[in-house]
């Protein structure tokens, strides 16, 4: 039987096969959480913090949430008040749709849409490389120890438009000002990889870990 301790730090990885998920879960147990990678609905109602990590489309994404049974699982982790961490595409699928797979709902966790950067601002899309985040929200519990201006990884063609601006934690120019961070009550999210971040993204783990 698991001991109180191992319960509370729990820390679920969904694996839908479209996630970073070793980089995410190496930096996770660096920081002391126990943690588990699974595609199980069983697994994740069992533990106390859900990581939704993701590299890929939209679409094929929400497809595959669909075809493992996990969207019921992930809404209701929500719903109970439980923590939340999206990560990139992770992040994306919270919202109700996006530019990228205009006929395909999202998760409609949070109200909002995802767009395309625009090319004809004269930018390289993707946004790849190390980039700035600027703190809106310095009470947001994955900001502990962080300054604004710290820098942190993107690899990403596509960023969150969110229908109510004050869930807009942290921000980040490239061409515009975009969230790069997404806080919510428990839902936590970042446009950034923080697993490729160094300092500031181990950290930012760190805080989500001791939350």
């Amino acid at each position: 039987m698991c001991s109180v301790r191992y319960k509370i730090r729990m820390i679920a990885i969904i694996d839908y096969g479209m996630g970073n998920i070793h980089s995410v879960k190496k930096a996770l147990e660096a920081k002391g959480a126990k943690v588990v990678v699974t595609s199980n609905p069983a697994e994740i109602k069992r533990s106390a913090k859900l990581v939704l990590p993701g590299v890929g489309a939209f679409g094929d994404a929400m497809a595959e949430l669909k075809d493992r049974g996990l969207i019921g699982p992930v809404a209701e982790h929500i719903k109970d008040g439980k923590i939340f961490l999206g990560i990139c595409l992770g992040m994306h699928l919270l919202f109700e749709s996006s530019e990228e797979s205009p006929d395909v709902p999202g998760l409609g966790i949070l109200k909002g849409r995802i767009v395309r950067f625009n090319p004809a601002a004269g930018l390289k899309i993707p946004h790849m490389g190390w980039n700035q985040i600027k703190l809106r929200k310095v009470n947001c519990p994955l900001f502990k120890g962080l300054e604004t201006g710290a820098e942190v990884y993107f690899c990403h063609s596509y960023y969150p438009r969110p229908a109510d601006p004050g869930v807009i934690a942290a921000g980040t120019e490239y061409g515009e000002d975009f969230a790069s961070i997404i806080w919510s009550n428990n839902v936590l999210a970042a446009q950034f990889h923080p697993e490729k971040s160094q300092s500031a993204g181990l950290k930012i783990l760190e805080n989500f870990v001791n939350l």
